[in-house]
C-alpha cells in the first residue's frame, strides 16, 4: 500500500458447506432436506463423475487453491469476503427452506487458510439452521479471530460495520446488508431482541440514504468505506433501474466501493463518479460442479478482484481481476481462452455503465472508464 492508496480483495460468495464441507479433514453431518438428494456427499460424486475423483480427506487449503497464490502475490490491504454458510453442527433446518449450507466449526481452518479480514454474513444462508446455528456461527468466528459483519445477536451488532486498520494510519470500515430479491425471509431481519442479519426490503431511495447516514457517521478523513449488499436474482446481465439508483445513492452519500454478490456469475461493473460498482462478484467457492442447466453463463469461472482506493477522494486508481477455474472442488488459473472469454462477456455487459474490461499480458483483466455519458439500463432486463 502506499499511503496514499488502499487495495483491497474483494469475492462473491464463498459456501463452505454441504458438499465442501464434506471432503473437509472434519465432515459435518451429510443430511439434507432437499429435493432431489437427501446427502451432501451426493455433490461430491456430482464433481468427480465430471472432473474426476477427489481424494478425501483434502487439506485445508484444498477449495482455495491458486487462489492463495494470487493473494500472496498480490498483497492486497484488506480481504473481503460473503462467507454464505452457516458454521455450526445444528441439525435446526431452517423452514421453507430448499438449500441448506453448514460447515462444521472444526473446519474453520480451511476458511482461515484465505486470511479473510472481514467475512460478511448478510445473505441467504447464513441462518439456514435457526438463530441457534447463527449465534454458533458467530461464536466460531470470533473464537478463530475471523471479524463478521452484517448478522450479530440483535439489530445493533448486525449494523455494527468491521473496522480494518492497515498501514499508514488507514481504516477500512465495511458495511454488509442484504435485500429480500436475494432470497433472505424478512424474518431473518435482526432486531432489538432479536438475532438476524441486517436486512433491507427493497433499494428504495429511504434505504441508501439510512445506509449512508450511518456510513457518514463512522466514516473519518482518510477511510475506505465498502457497503457489501446480498441483492438480485442468481441468473442473467440485467441490473434494474431500482439497483443502479440505490448503488448511485449509496456512492453520493459516502460509500466508496459497492460490493454487490448473489448471482452465480459475475455481472457489470460501474465506475460512478469515479467510485467502483460491483452489481454482481458471482460465486467463488461452492459445490456446483455436475449441476446443469446455465451452462451458458460458465458459472464454473471465478474471479478474485483487486480495487486500489484514493483514501483523499474514494476513487477506484486501479481495478483488476484474476480469473480462476473451479475444477474437483478447488480453484486453479483460468486457461487464456477462458481469461478472454471473461473479458469480452464482462466488457460486453459492463460498456453500457461506462466500463470497458481489457487483459494485461500477466493475464489480469483490467477495467477501466470509457469516453462518453452513462448509458442507463433498460428495466425489462431486470433479473434477466
Amino acid at each position: 500500500m502506499r499511503g496514499d492508496t488502499v487495495t483491497l480483495f474483494l469475492c462473491g460468495d464463498v459456501m463452505l458447506g454441504r458438499g465442501v464441507d464434506q471432503i473437509l479433514p472434519h465432515p459435518g453431518d451429510p443430511a439434507l432436506w432437499e429435493r432431489y438428494t437427501a446427502d451432501a456427499r451426493s455433490y461430491v460424486e456430482l464433481a468427480e463423475a465430471v472432473n474426476g475423483p477427489i481424494t478425501r480427506p483434502v487439506e485445508h487449503t484444498w477449495p482455495w487453491g491458486d487462489a492463495l497464490g494470487i493473494l500472496d502475490q498480490v498483497a492486497p490491504d484488506a480481504r473481503v469476503v460473503n462467507l454464505e454458510t452457516s458454521v455450526t453442527s445444528s441439525n435446526d433446518f431452517a423452514a421453507g427452506k430448499e438449500v441448506h449450507y453448514r460447515m462444521h466449526p472444526a473446519n474453520l481452518p480451511c476458511l482461515a487458510a484465505a486470511r479473510p479480514d472481514v467475512c460478511v454474513l448478510a445473505n441467504n444462508h447464513v441462518l439456514d439452521f435457526g438463530r441457534q446455528g447463527l449465534e454458533e456461527t458467530l461464536d466460531s468466528l470470533a473464537g478463530a479471530g475471523l471479524r463478521a459483519v452484517g448478522a450479530g445477536r440483535d439489530v445493533d451488532e448486525a449494523r455494527r460495520p468491521a473496522v480494518v486498520a492497515v498501514q499508514g494510519g488507514a481504516r477500512v470500515l465495511v458495511f454488509s446488508f442484504g435485500m429480500s430479491s436475494s432470497g433472505i425471509p424478512r424474518s431473518w431481519a435482526a432486531d432489538e431482541d432479536r438475532a438476524g442479519v441486517d436486512f433491507v426490503a427493497q433499494p428504495s431511495d429511504a434505504a441508501a440514504a439510512n445506509v449512508a447516514r450511518r456510513v457518514r457517521q463512522a466514516k473519518r478523513p482518510g477511510d475506505v468505506s465498502v457497503a457489501s449488499v446480498h441483492w438480485g436474482s442468481n441468473w442473467g446481465y440485467g441490473i434494474s433501474r431500482s439497483q443502479v439508483r440505490f448503488a448511485h445513492a449509496l456512492i453520493d452519500g459516502g460509500v466508496d466501493v459497492v460490493h454487490g454478490h448473489s448471482s452465480h456469475h459475475p455481472r457489470p461493473l460501474e465506475l460512478y463518479r469515479g467510485k467502483l460498482v460491483l452489481y454482481g462478484c458471482g460465486d467463488f467457492i461452492d459445490d456446483y460442479e455436475g449441476i446443469t442447466g446455465y451452462e451458458q453463463y460458465r458459472d464454473d469461472l471465478r474471479l478474485l478482484y483487486f480495487v486500489t482506493v484514493e483514501r483523499d477522494t474514494g476513487k477506484a486508481a486501479d481495478v483488476r481481476m484474476a480469473a480462476v477455474q473451479s475444477r474437483r472442488m478447488r480453484l486453479r488459473h483460468a486457461s487464456g481462452e477462458d481469461r478472454e472469454w471473461l473479458r469480452a462477456t464482462l466488457d460486453g455487459v459492463s460498456r453500457g455503465f461506462g466500463v470497458g474490461v481489457g487483459l494485461e499480458p500477466g493475464g489480469m483483466l483490467v477495467a477501466g472508464g470509457l469516453d462518453g455519458p452513462y448509458t442507463d439500463v433498460d428495466e425489462g432486463r431486470a433479473r434477466a
